[in-house]
């Protein structure tokens, strides 16, 4: 299974997307972060391994998409720190 089946796979397993409860919340968030930050690797590498064949625009469009992957992983561990604080 490549990394891109295994972390849709997992984003599937994902209990409901409405906690209800704190913990519920806290594991929740853990989680996407996980996966988001999993994400941001798979796009790095995209990034980095097309760099030969890819476009000037083909590369900033990858650049861009890892880059948001990035700031995806980031919000989401200040949500994460955020909701712990407030449990």
């Amino acid at each position: 299974m490549s990394e891109v089946e295994a972390l849709l796979a997992e984003l599937r397993e994902l209990p409901g997307i409405r906690p209800a409860a704190p913990d519920e919340l806290d594991a929740l968030l853990r989680r996407i972060k996980s996966a988001a930050g999993r994400w941001a690797d798979v796009l790095y590498e995209v990034q980095e391994s097309a760099q030969p064949f890819a476009t000037p625009r083909t590369a900033a469009a990858l650049e861009v998409a890892f880059r948001r992957a990035e700031e995806s992983y980031v919000e989401l561990e200040i949500a994460l720190n955020d909701a712990r604080r407030h449990a």
